[in-house]
């Protein structure tokens, strides 16, 4: 199940690099692996029901709140759940460090660029293509793809984990 969930996670950060959101079917498909996972004994970093379910509750509860302030998409929050499915309540804080620490050198990087426009291809890479000025602004901008982010950090975060047993 090790590689179910990094291929998830590829999945996950693809997406969100490349789209600026994470579809509810791939959430759905992670969470559905991560349970089986879980039920099988076979994750890829051992935790039990209660420390899943935990973190399948902090990670979704918590940027939940982000999400009612507006500063975080429904697709983050809802990947967070999957998420603390899979890595459980031990894992969880440092992957969300690694995470936002990630997903602030891309905004520091977004706001050097938008001050002093070094690059447009790299501002495409990071930042997507700009949107269309003919329909109405969007609501939000969401130019941090953080579900990418947490993905990379989780990980990044289960190979430093699996280095030390």
């Amino acid at each position: 199940m090790t590689s179910a969930y990094l291929v998830w996670l590829l999945f996950i950060a693809a997406y969100d690099f490349r789209q600026r959101r994470v579809p509810n079917w791939l959430v759905l498909a992670g969470a559905f692996l991560a349970l089986a996972a879980l039920a099988l004994g076979t994750g890829p970093i051992e935790r039990d029901w209660a420390a899943s379910m935990l973190g399948a509750g902090l990670g979704f509860g918590f940027l939940l709140l982000f999400y009612a302030f507006g500063v975080m998409g429904a697709g983050d929050v809802k990947f967070a759940g999957a998420l603390g499915l899979w890595v459980g309540v031990p894992a969880l804080l440092p992957v969300w460090i690694i995470g936002t620490l990630l997903a602030s050198l891309h905004a520091a990087l977004w706001l050097i660029l938008q001050r002093w426009p070094v690059s447009p291809r790299l501002s495409l890479v990071l930042f997507g293509p700009p949107s269309a000025t003919d329909g109405p602004a969007p609501s939000r901008v969401r130019f941090i793809p953080y579900a990418a982010y947490l993905a990379l950090a989780a990980a990044v975060w289960m190979v430093w984990g699996r280095q030390g047993s």
